[in-house]
């Protein structure tokens, strides 16, 4: 009987790999082991970074929201503004309020002013 391979699926996977690694230097996309390892490490920190993106555009709003709400009043910070508006029943999630705050600063100056008379 005919001694039987994998050639078909391991050559499949080695395509597949190497696919993944057009564009790495050197090594990294012409060596199988090198390349493999690359692969492998790309696609765990793509894995990580896809839930760490979520938490780095919240804080990055979080930022924004805090620097434009000390512009427009400086007795106002981010919590107590969150708050108000939350008082206020006002419910516009912090992309939107980032958003605002950098394109439309009339607009997010009269949410400001909103939460404010609701906390007092």
């Amino acid at each position: 009987m005919a001694r039987a391979t994998n050639a078909v699926a391991r050559h499949a996977k080695k395509k597949r790999y190497f696919r993944a690694a057009r564009g790495y230097w050197g090594g990294r996309s012409k060596l199988w082991r090198i390349a493999k390892n690359a692969v492998e490490r790309g696609w765990a920190y793509s894995y990580r970074d896809r839930k760490q993106k979520k938490r780095e555009f919240r804080r990055l709003w979080i930022v924004r929201i805090n620097a434009a709400v000390r512009e427009q009043d400086s007795e106002l910070n981010y919590s107590r503004f969150m708050s108000g508006l939350k008082r206020a029943g006002i419910e516009v999630n912090r992309k939107v309020l980032a958003d605002l705050a950098v394109r439309d600063t009339a607009a997010f100056g009269a949410l400001v002013r909103q939460a404010k008379a609701s906390l007092s």
